[in-house]
Formats: C-alpha cells, sequence, structure tokens
C-alpha cells in the first residue's frame, strides 16, 4: 500500500515578505488560484495505489491544513501528525513511518514537500509506479530531476548504470555547487537535482535510521507511543521528540546508506525556492516582466513585480524583483534573491514581527488583520467563519468595543448574551469573560477597537475552547 506522506513544516523564508513562519508558502497561490499545499493534495489524490495518507505539519499551521484537506474530501483519510517544534526531515519521516506501520506491515511512502510545483501529474504517476516496485524490494528511493539548466541552489546526485526497473545507482549526494562545478554537472550528464522526494517501504527506512541514526529512530518511537489523538490531529509527544537531532534525510541517511537509488523524474518539477524559481515558471509579458497584481511600468524587462493591494509603478529596472505587501516591500536584484533569508534572520534579530506574522492572521475561527495600532489602541478588522466561535476568555490588560460591519453576532458578555446585526456595538471592559460567535451562514465582520496598557496577543486567558487551545 503506498501511503503518500506530505511534509509541511517548512516556513519558506526566501519568499519573504509573503511567505512568513505563521503563513508560510506552501499556503499561498503563487502559481494559480491553488495553493501549493492544495496543489500537492491534488496531485495525490490522482495517484493509482494510494491508501491512506499522512501529513506531517506544524502545530500552529494544523487548522489551515485541516481545512484544506475537508475542503478536498480528505480529511477522513489522512492522519495529520503535529510536530510541537521543527527537526527537519529525518525525524518527521521516522514519525510518519512509525505511524503508517500501525495501518499496514507493507506500508510505502511516498514522501513529498508540501511546497513543489509538478506541472506534469502524467510524468509523477508513471515514476512513483516505478518506485512502488523497486521500493517494495527494499531499495531507498530518491526522485532526481535531470537539469535542464546549471543552478546553485539544488543539491545534486551524481548516479550511474541503468537498470530494467528504471533506476539508477547513486554515486554520491552533493552540496548546491557554484556555478562552475553545476555547468561542468550539466555538460557531463549523469547527474540530477536532488528533489526532496523519496519512496521507501516503512519498515526498511527505520531499519536503516536505527543503523546510522538510531537516536532518531527512538526519539520518534517514543514520541508516537505516547501520542494521543486532539480532535482531527495526532499530538505527538512534545518531551520524548525534543530529544531527536535536528537533521534532514539527506544528512540521517540517504548520504551514508548502500541502499539507496535514483529514479529520474521529468515532470516538470521546481522546488519553488525563489522568487527567481517562480520567475523562471510564470509567463512572462513580451519584456520577459511578471507582473501581478496592481502594477505599471516602464522601460522595465526581465523583472517580477508582485502588488499584494497598492500600486507598484516602475521605471528603467532590468532582472529585478520586488513585492509589496501591506507592511513590507521588498526589492532586489533577482540574481541575489537566495540571500532574502539574510533579511529574515536579521529581522528575527531586530526582535520585528514581520519576519512571523502578516497583519491578516489566519486563526481556525477566521482571520483578524491589524488596521492600525499605537502604544495605548489598536484597531482590527475580524472575520468569523460561518458556524465558529471564538474561545470563551478574558484579558487583564485591555478593553475592547466591536461594532458589527456586517453579518450576525452572538456576545457573551460577563452574564450577559447578547445579539447583534449590522451597525450595532458592544463594550467588553477588561477582566469580563466574553465570546464572540457567529451563528448564520455568511461570514461575520466586526472592527475590534483594543484600549489598554499592554495589547499583546499573550494577554489572554481561555476558559473554553473549540479548538483544542489552552
Amino acid at each position: 500500500m503506498i501511503i503518500p506522506t506530505i511534509l509541511s513544516g517548512g516556513s519558506g523564508t526566501r519568499l519573504w515578505p509573503l511567505s512568513r513562519r505563521n503563513y508560510p508558502k506552501q499556503f499561498h497561490n503563487f502559481v494559480d488560484d491553488h495553493s501549493l499545499f492544495s496543489a500537492t493534495l491534488a496531485r495525490i489524490a490522482c495517484l493509482s495505489g494510494v491508501g491512506h495518507n499522512i501529513v506531517v505539519c506544524n502545530e500552529e499551521h494544523r487548522f489551515v491544513v485541516a481545512t484544506s484537506l475537508q475542503s478536498q474530501g480528505l480529511l477522513e483519510k489522512t492522519s495529520i501528525i503535529l510536530e510541537p517544534f521543527s527537526r527537519n526531515t529525518a525525524p518527521a519521516i521516522a514519525l510518519a513511518a512509525h505511524s503508517a506501520l500501525k495501518i499496514s506491515s507493507e506500508a510505502i511512502l511516498l514522501v513529498m514537500p508540501a511546497d513543489h510545483v509538478i506541472s506534469d501529474p502524467v510524468a509523477l504517476s508513471k515514476a512513483v509506479l516505478s518506485g512502488e516496485v523497486v521500493a517494495s524490494q527494499g531499495k531507498l528511493v530518491t526522485f532526481g530531476v535531470k537539469p535542464k539548466t546549471a543552478h546553485t541552489g539544488f543539491g545534486y546526485i551524481q548516479a550511474q548504470g541503468l537498470h530494467n526497473s528504471g533506476y539508477c545507482d547513486v554515486e554520491t549526494f552533493i552540496e548546491k555547487p557554484d556555478l562552475e562545478k553545476a555547468e561542468q554537472y550539466v555538460k557531463d550528464g549523469g547527474y540530477y537535482w536532488n528533489s526532496g522526494m523519496f519512496m521507501f517501504r516503512a519498515d526498511r527506512i527505520l531499519e536503516e535510521l536505527d543503523v546510522f541514526s538510531a537516536d532518531i529512530v527512538q526519539c520518534s518511537r517514543n514520541a508516537m507511543a505516547a501520542a494521543c489523538l486532539d480532535m482531527d490531529f495526532i499530538r505527538v509527544d512534545g518531551e520524548a521528540f525534543a530529544l531527536s537531532p535536528d537533521i534532514s534525510i539527506d544528512y540521517a541517511l540517504m548520504e551514508k546508506t548502500s541502499n539507496a537509488v535514483v529514479i529520474p523524474l521529468d515532470a516538470g518539477w521546481n522546488d519553488v525556492g525563489s522568487w527567481e524559481a517562480l520567475w523562471n515558471i510564470s509567463d512572462k509579458d513580451a519584456d520577459g516582466n511578471v507582473c501581478i497584481g496592481d502594477v505599471i511600468t516602464e522601460d522595465v524587462c526581465g523583472s517580477y513585480i508582485h502588488s499584494g493591494g497598492r500600486l507598484i509603478a516602475a521605471i528603467g529596472l532590468e532582472n529585478h524583483v520586488i513585492v509589496e505587501t501591506d507592511d513590507a516591500v521588498l526589492v532586489a536584484n533577482k540574481s541575489r534573491v537566495q540571500d532574502v533569508k539574510v533579511l529574515v534572520e536579521r529581522l528575527k534579530i531586530l526582535g520585528r514581527a514581520e519576519h512571523e506574522y502578516h497583519r491578516k492572521v489566519h486563526r481556525p475561527w477566521g482571520t483578524f488583520e491589524r488596521l492600525a495600532a499605537n502604544e495605548r489602541f489598536q484597531v482590527k478588522r475580524i472575520i468569523v467563519k460561518p458556524g465558529a466561535r471564538l474561545s470563551l476568555q478574558k484579558h487583564h490588560y485591555r478593553a475592547e468595543h466591536w461594532v458589527v460591519v456586517s453579518g450576525t453576532a452572538v456576545v457573551t458578555r460577563g452574564e450577559e448574551e447578547i445579539l447583534l446585526t449590522s451597525d450595532q456595538s458592544t463594550y467588553i471592559p477588561l477582566e469580563v469573560m466574553h465570546r464572540l460567535v457567529n451563528p448564520g451562514d455568511v461570514p461575520l465582520e466586526i472592527i475590534e477597537v483594543q484600549t489598554g496598557s499592554y495589547l499583546g496577543e499573550d494577554d489572554i486567558v481561555r476558559f473554553d475552547d473549540n479548538y483544542g487551545r489552552s
């Protein structure tokens, strides 16, 4: 049985300012009207021989993941494993392998990152069928993409021979090379981009990990043994998982084992690892520009310009990237976009929230968006999904004034329950328990004005919550 295993723990820092830790690139619509995560789900739904699915994701993203699965009818046939914190791909795959063996002793994992683009799903299906045959024989399969250009942003796999089953033996894994070496690899042939996609029996990957990284197997086993079911999620034991090394599956195993093989993949693969990568795969105008949103140009060529709302006017640029959001603007030479992660690290060091949150923040009940703020006040636009409810809570340091813009709200305020409709409002004093509920079948929109001595999101004392938050 093939069990697709989607790894959705990445933060996509090179695609900042759109991709941020709280809402990373896999949940954005970069290529079409579907997020990269939703597109990955659609691909696995078309594969033959697929049974149950596994998603390993960050705990903070659990409701976004569950909503996507539900919208595509896959929630009931998917196990969602929550990582309390990131430990890279090797521990994540080990968790999935332990979980898969509870489903079938002959489970074969098809490991796929949640944030890649594959334009030819038919070619992918053919490669997966070949991978199933080879993996069932005990081999550890990685899918290698034949390089069409010299690329310094990918790792490479040197392969040799081509067996009747459609795979090559792995000679060695190679770190991201400089341009000269990358050009040589393309010229020589026999080299593949490392796609980060794998296929192996669940029992075999644990056996091999036990030889080279036994602590990963033991920590993941202990974490799964003490896991508990929380709504639609498998919540692993945090203390046990914290002891696991933070290491990729390549470093932990694939570069060391003698059982690694590579299956060539020609399916229009792209890891969407930078703004330049997005420019490469996007439709361009006559000047070689990709312009998204409200953009006007004069004498601009070879550039990627993305407006999140405001007008971007560009003059006399060549090979640039401009990305605008409501709280940040990135301007970079296209050849330097791999260094965006350096800026993100600097934002972290400076303690700025822009590396982590957008102004619009997603919650299981809907979204809120910061419209204005000062030392003693903050204004938010809150959207509550039909039938959803916020937690029953109170605040020590802030009071809130709610104005209904559209929809219907049921407000708990202390011992009272109030029904509000458009243009009506209520006031929530500090230390008063309150809750906001949307009883209708259309979104509820309100404007919230907070006042007080402290306006941080951690000033919440929850008494009851539908979503298991403490």
